[in-house]
């Protein structure tokens, strides 16, 4: 594997940027606030690391980059940037810094934050409906992306995964103060960072099928191989982030650092340790990249990012 990371990475911004600036309202369409307000979030400086990931699964199983795939990364980010202004509500995490920046609610109010992530989810929504892909398609990934974003509903997966990113929310709010176990942890991290991050590559694979049909047989071996990959790789992506979350400043993480210490959250250390949770999350890694053995050298650009995820500093 000899992919360019750093490539990957600027080239998915400057593609992910340019098509949120064409899906956003911009800040001097009326209601001015909300506009302003979710653009302000939107474009605080995130790694894009999601619609990224979406954009490379879509050209690993086509072949080539699909039309519309940096629109549905962009719908993608939408989702994460406005599970973030929640998270970061006095009623949730109560935090004031986000990517670097004054959160949604510091800057713009608590009203005007809720309804600007009410907003970029909506939008998310209507720019996945208006996709340039068989109706089919956009169907099965508007399914896809409903239940990873809510609270399980619906999921034909066993039932020991966990739900999706709303019901993780929920677990993680619930479980505050009481002392983790490992079953709660992989829960909550499973659901709320797992379930988008996992929707963000198989939507993209749905995606890339749509643009490229391989056959009912071999897609559904496609989707479950990289369903997999984004389980593995999502769940080793929230390891290390509680890992920096013990061990890098505030500068350096963008973000209140300590702070799932100081509010008792269930994480990977507090029950495993920070050794033991980077072993851990290199054996994800090593497992995500198995599941993607049947599409050879394809796969190098997914992998590549895969392992930033765990070698990241920030």
């Amino acid at each position: 594997m000899n992919t360019d990371v750093k490539s990957l990475l600027t080239n998915g911004v400057t593609s992910t940027d340019a098509a949120l600036e064409r899906l956003l309202p911009a800040a001097t369409t009326e209601p001015h606030s909300i506009h302003r307000a979710m653009r302000h979030s939107t474009f605080a400086g995130g790694k894009r690391l999601r619609p990224i990931l979406c954009m490379e699964a879509a050209t690993m199983v086509a072949g080539t980059l699909p039309a519309s795939a940096a629109e549905l990364g962009a719908a993608i980010e939408m989702l994460h940037t406005y599970s973030l202004i929640h998270d970061d509500l006095p009623a949730l995490d109560n935090d004031d810094l986000r990517r670097g920046k004054p959160t949604c609610h510091v800057a713009f109010g608590e009203a005007t934050a809720i309804l600007a992530g009410d907003a970029l989810q909506t939008l998310a929504f209507q720019t996945i409906a208006e996709l340039k892909a068989p109706a089919a398609t956009t169907v099965a990934i508007l399914r896809e992306v409903a239940i990873a974003v809510g609270t399980g509903v619906g999921k034909d997966l066993p039932g020991s995964l966990a739900p999706g990113m709303i019901g993780g929310q929920v677990m993680d709010i619930e479980g505050g103060g009481a002392k983790p176990t490992a079953e709660l942890v992989e829960r909550i991290h499973r659901a709320k960072t797992g379930a988008l991050i996992t929707v963000s590559i198989v939507a993209g694979g749905l995606l890339g099928l749509g643009a490229s049909p391989r056959g009912e047989v071999a897609g559904a071996e496609a989707i479950a191989g990289l369903r997999t990959f984004g389980e593995k790789a999502g769940l080793a992506f929230q390891i290390i982030d509680d890992v920096l979350d013990m061990t890098q400043t505030s500068e350096e993480l963008g973000k209140t650092a300590g702070k799932d210490t100081a509010t008792d959250k269930a994480t990977w250390p507090a029950v495993f340790g920070i050794a033991q949770s980077k072993h851990d999350a290199a054996e994800l890694i090593a497992d995500a990249f198995a599941s993607l053995a049947p599409f050879g050298e394809a796969a190098d650009p997914l992998k590549a990012l895969a392992q930033y995820l765990v070698d990241r500093t920030h």
